[in-house]
């Protein structure tokens, strides 16, 4: 009222809180109200339309909570903030993004801005009994000095715990005191990423400059509000600029500033400034400015900070990439740091692991009690015996080892203690240890406990991790078949057909190469055609009675009797795996059928009968060898847990990776070496019968062979027989000038004249 009264201003700049923004709010309609660090959802622009804040909302930073949450596999947290319109204004949006990640605020506390010692360190004793060793703070930083040093004083600053700040600490910490940063050393902290630039370089340079020259003792860092302070000036100034010189009012004498509080009248310029600050686009030393629904929009990244030591950069957090190690908008989810990247991280304690979370059982807490069944027999499933020296109760077998390695897979750590559960009948053994369960009186039950319908409307199970279903063991018969066409059935129709175009083939080309030189490939047509059609199909029982004269044509018999040697060999091992079948006995109406006591299939039923078939109970492998019916093991075993129990999914996520790494398999090898609850295979095997696809390759291999053979052959003959035919022609032109024996004798006598005269004329 002091300023608008006798100053005459046209803006107000510096609400630092959001409880000073609301209440300079009502002042918010008669001049702008610019603040660079009010950022509580809770304020909005409806309520204080001339507010202005030049820094981003709280609920910008949620993601980035949720993705560390998430990243390291925490399922339980505590939220502590402050009870004020910035401590409460994140958390529903904050609960909500936790909810998504799959993770549970188990507990909440909230503390005033001006909390006593004495009423902090009363809430950090109730931290002490929680179960859960995750926390995220969010408060002002001067309740944040006065906690973490209660923090640290109580131990809770200690290996096992995770502690998670949000931006207005991790801003301010440059400027806290040595024993604060002390107490929070192991901190994990979110703040808006500030991109460089030649700028801020300069007027970081200028800030330490002029703090040297006033001999301040320390420098304090520029942090990111007194870079959205310059912003707000600038934005003020530069609207300013644009909308010229201003009216100022008259001064009001009267006595009582806040009476005439309601008669100071708007200013003229008032909502020009604003929506002309609203309107402003620049880029400032925080980066670019831009407003959008009068606030500042979310940053383009956050920075994700630990405290050791010092304050060191370990990541980014960005809405499109989640937690990324660079800042490229276009980055694959690839470039995301791992858990082993993170595990660089100082932790409280200065430990290098990271920290287990939820479920880690406090010095006040109690461990977990598993209940396990006791049962005669099937000690490979479940064993419960005592150790004669030490009187403890020892509990081993396959299902215990599963549940072991699936609680050493989670990421927080569980403390637990088998428990043997003596029921009061066998029948009801099972279904009373989940009625315990359900009672609350074991925190799970761990054993060969099979999935029901009538059991899950009590508690919650895992994933299974054996087959589910219900089966049915029987002794295999050993049978012959009896079918007269059994020959025909170890090959598919198109390979059989294919089979025997080739062996036509083959001898035709074979026919073709030879039939001009080797006499045996000669003779009469109807000769011929035998001759082709027994020389290739001869291959499959003796040797060739025709000898072969051209290479080209003993290539081709090579090959082919390479494919027939193949052939032949796979088909007698698949008609000898089809003489002899292997068939399940399947029980003969009104028999009986032996059952696991547990099973939940011991009721009578009918088979294919109106005789009851009847169901003994079977308790030792021995039992089910002996009954020669072996009947309705059930596969489907799995953890059971109360209703809501966090550990379900957790377990049942820990379940599912053993079996992708072959864990699980392992672990019944171990217990059920001759015998196994993985089936891999039916009992009883079909034959696959063998088709042309299996074989392309080797008849791809004889056609190329014989073609290649046959287009040679045909450029050989046609060379050989031109050389005949120009052979045949100069024979014919010797024997034309080839003279008798009187054409002879003329020549002669016409010579012996022509040299007589001669003589006689010389």
């Amino acid at each position: 009222v002091e300023l608008l009264e006798n100053e005459q201003v046209d803006a107000l700049i510096g609400p630092q809180t959001s409880e000073e923004a609301e209440l300079l709010g009502e002042l918010g309609d008669r001049v702008p109200i610019i603040s660079f660090s009010a950022s509580s959802p809770l304020l909005s622009r409806e309520k204080n339309p001339n507010l202005i804040r030049m820094t981003t909302n709280d609920n910008s930073q949620v993601g980035a909570i949720a993705a560390l949450v998430q990243k390291f596999g925490w399922r339980e947290l505590v939220i502590i903030h402050e009870d004020s319109s910035y401590g409460n204004g994140i958390i529903p949006d904050l609960l909500l993004a936790l909810h998504e990640g799959n993770a549970r605020v188990v507990h909440r506390i909230v503390l005033p801005p001006r909390a006593r010692d004495v009423y902090v360190e009363a809430q950090l004793y109730k931290l002490m009994a929680l179960s859960a060793k995750i926390f995220i703070v969010h408060m002002s930083a001067s309740l944040a000095s006065q906690f973490f040093i209660k923090v640290n004083e109580l131990g809770l600053m200690s290996t096992g715990y995770g502690w998670i700040v949000t931006d207005r600490i991790v801003n301010e910490l440059p400027v806290m005191d040595q024993s604060v940063l002390d107490s929070m050393q192991g901190v994990i902290g979110i703040r808006p990423y500030i991109p460089p630039s030649e700028r801020l370089r300069n007027f970081s340079m200028k800030w330490r400059n002029n703090f040297f020259t006033n001999q301040h003792r320390q420098i304090p860092e520029v942090n990111v509000y007194c870079l959205w302070a310059y912003d707000s000036v600038w934005a003020l100034a530069e609207a300013a600029y644009h909308l010229g010189p201003t009216t100022y009012m008259q001064k009001n004498d009267s006595a009582n500033e806040l009476a005439h509080l309601a008669a100071i009248p708007s200013r003229r310029t008032g909502s020009d400034l604003v929506h002309t600050i609203l309107r402003g686009k620049f880029t400032g030393l925080s980066g670019k400015i831009q407003l959008k629904n009068g606030q500042l929009q979310q940053p383009l990244a956050f920075e994700i900070v630990n405290v050791v030591g010092r304050v060191k950069r370990i990541g980014f957090w960005t809405q499109w990439n989640g937690i990324t190690q660079g800042l490229n908008r276009s980055s694959v989810a690839t470039q995301s740091p791992s858990l082993r990247i993170m595990g660089s991280i100082g932790w409280p304690g200065s430990s290098s692991a990271v920290p287990k979370g939820q479920w880690v059982m406090p010095k006040t807490g109690k461990r977990m009690r598993i209940g396990v069944p006791t049962r005669k027999g099937f000690k490979e499933l479940v064993g419960v015996e005592l150790d004669p020296e030490t009187n403890a109760t020892i509990v081993t077998g396959f299902c215990i080892d599963v549940f072991k390695a699936a609680i050493d897979l989670l990421p927080y750590e569980v403390k637990f203690d088998f428990i043997p559960f003596q029921g009061t009948t066998t029948e009801s053994h099972y279904d009373d240890l989940i009625y315990h369960v359900y009672l609350q009186q074991y925190d799970a039950a761990v054993g060969d406990i099979t999935i029901t319908a009538n059991r899950s409307s009590y508690v919650d199970f895992t994933m299974p991790f054996t087959e589910a279903g219900v089966a049915m063991i029987v002794p295999i018969e050993t049978t012959r078949s009896t079918s007269m066409w059994i020959f025909l059935q170890p090959l598919e129709v198109d390979l059989w057909l294919v089979m025997g175009a080739f062996f036509v083939f083959t001898g035709c080309v074979v026919w073709t190469i030879e039939h001009k030189d080797n006499s045996e490939f000669k003779g009469a047509l109807t000769r011929q055609i035998g001759t082709v059609m027994s020389y290739s199909f001869s291959t499959l029982v003796f040797p060739q009675w025709e000898k072969l004269i051209s290479n080209l044509s003993k290539v081709v018999v090579i090959i082919w009797l390479f494919v027939v040697l193949i052939l032949t060999s796979s088909y007698t091992a698949n008609l000898s795996s089809m003489l002899t079948v292997h068939q399940l006995q399947y029980l003969p109406k009104g028999e009986s059928v032996g059952v696991p006591f547990n099973s939940p299939v011991n009721q009578p039923v009918l088979i294919n009968s109106s005789k009851e078939t009847s169901f003994p109970l079977l308790q030792t492998v021995e039992d089910y060898a002996n009954a020669l019916r072996e009947g309705s093991p059930e596969c489907g075993f799995a953890f059971a847990f109360p209703k809501g129990s966090p550990l379900v999914p957790d377990i049942s996520a820990s379940i599912a990776k053993l079996r992708e790494d072959g864990k699980l398999y392992l672990i019944g090898q171990n217990w059920f070496k001759d015998h196994s609850l993985f089936p891999n295979q039916d009992s009883a095997t079909e034959v696959a019968r063998l088709d042309l696809y299996s074989f392309r390759g080797l008849f791809l291999i004889t056609g190329i062979t014989s073609t290649v053979a046959l287009i040679a052959s045909y450029k050989f003959m046609k060379k050989k027989s031109t050389a005949q035919q120009h052979e045949v022609a100069d024979q014919r032109a010797k024997e034309k000038n080839k003279l008798s024996g009187p054409q002879m004798m003329q020549i002669s006598t016409y010579i012996a004249v022509l040299y007589v005269a001669t003589c006689q004329e010389l």
